[in-house]
């Protein structure tokens, strides 16, 4: 019995030679798996790149040039009367940021609230002069209820450097219907500025000049938006400037809430803004693309502003920033810095050194907002 269940040399010549051609394969599965892994990022830069920017991509119609209405350079422009002027109507200097603290508060790459949103906050004092900075904050858990955390927002050193001009005001969240980050972001900004009034600033936002002439809006106007590409495809929540208890505002929120479900969807959050803008344009005070969100968000718009410049393009855009009184363009009130879409290309990369001496259209907007001590 034994000896039967010998493999015979005959049969075992083939079985050899199999696993001698087995061994190169599974090396080769082995060290492809190894190389996918370490270049995961450059590959998934790639892929997103040519999703992007292949010919037939909805971003060229985000591109599209545009030139300014005469409504918008209107809107920009405000009413005749002078800045000077008080006037019980008038929009309060008084900016306002959002920022979520997210259980846990240490992330990979560093603390919460970061150098880019420091640079924000800083960019509304010097560009916009404000009465006052309210920063609101929320410190949340995974499920977007509020926690009683043991850290408060002066143990960020960023936070803490601008402790002597901003106002702390924390909001406690209760989220019994799961609701998403995005749509408690979204409902907040809303409730902020139709309590308050004011300027509304994402904390990736920068003031490049003052607001002065949109705190006074000519006729029944309560609020100022911008639109988004070039094709106007939507408004966004970014940068908003509104008369407490502004119509528009509320009238918004309510839209946002109680709305159709397909509203709940972030990708038609920025359509809602112009659909109720349509509908009452008395309401709403519409800039052109190019005050709060030129450059866009699409792969070249994000890679032109943080390419870095030759010296003959450094001194060009030096002169234009100076002759449009800090922005790049004329016309151009702030620039979103578009997170989602720059963060892991960009952002994350930003510290006061690479800021001051890599030269790039954005580094060169935001230098002058760099303590000189940090």
């Amino acid at each position: 019995m034994l000896l039967k269940q010998v493999i015979s040399p005959r049969r075992a010549r083939p079985l050899l030679r199999k696993a001698y051609r087995s061994v190169p394969l599974a090396s080769a599965i082995t060290i492809l798996m190894l190389l996918a892994h370490y270049f995961q990022p450059a590959l998934h830069e790639f892929i997103e790149y040519a999703r992007q920017t292949h010919p037939w991509s909805a971003q060229r119609q985000i591109e599209r040039p545009f030139t300014p209405t005469k409504q918008e350079l209107a809107c920009l422009h405000g009413s005749a009367e002078s800045s000077n002027t008080s006037n019980p109507h008038d929009i309060p200097n008084v900016v306002h940021f959002l920022y979520m603290f997210k259980e846990p508060l240490a992330q990979a790459r560093g603390i919460q609230f970061d150098f880019v949103n420091y640079l924000a906050v800083r960019s509304a004092k010097i560009s916009l002069r404000p009465d006052e900075i309210h920063l609101h904050y929320a410190i949340l858990s995974p499920s977007g209820n509020s926690v009683n955390s043991k850290l408060h927002p002066v143990t960020n050193p960023w936070i803490r450097r601008l402790r002597a001009d901003v106002r702390l005001v924390e909001h406690k969240i209760e989220n019994p219907h799961g609701e998403s980050m995005h749509r408690i972001e979204d409902l907040m900004r809303l409730q902020i500025l139709l309590d308050n009034g004011g300027i509304f600033l994402d904390a990736d936002s920068f003031a490049l000049r003052p607001f002065a002439s949109l705190l006074h809006p000519a006729g029944s106007h309560d609020a100022v938006l911008g639109y988004e590409g070039g094709n106007r495809y939507g408004m966004r929540n970014a940068v908003m400037v509104a008369r407490r208890n502004s119509t528009f505002i509320n009238d918004w929120l309510d839209e946002y809430i109680h709305g159709p479900v397909r509203r709940q969807d972030p990708s038609k959050s920025v359509m809602l803004p112009k659909e109720l803008a349509a509908r009452k344009p008395g309401a709403l005070c519409a800039l052109s693309p190019g005050a709060f969100f030129w450059p866009t968000w699409t792969w070249r718009h994000v890679e032109w502003m943080h390419e870095e410049l030759g010296e003959g393009e450094t001194e060009h855009w030096e002169r234009e920033i100076e002759r449009n009184g800090g922005a790049l363009f004329h016309g151009q009130l702030a620039y979103h810095a578009w997170s989602q879409a720059a963060r892991e290309r960009y952002l994350w990369r930003l510290s006061p050194e690479v800021v001051r001496r890599k030269n790039t259209r954005f580094n060169l907007l935001v230098r002058r907002f760099v303590e000189k001590d940090v």
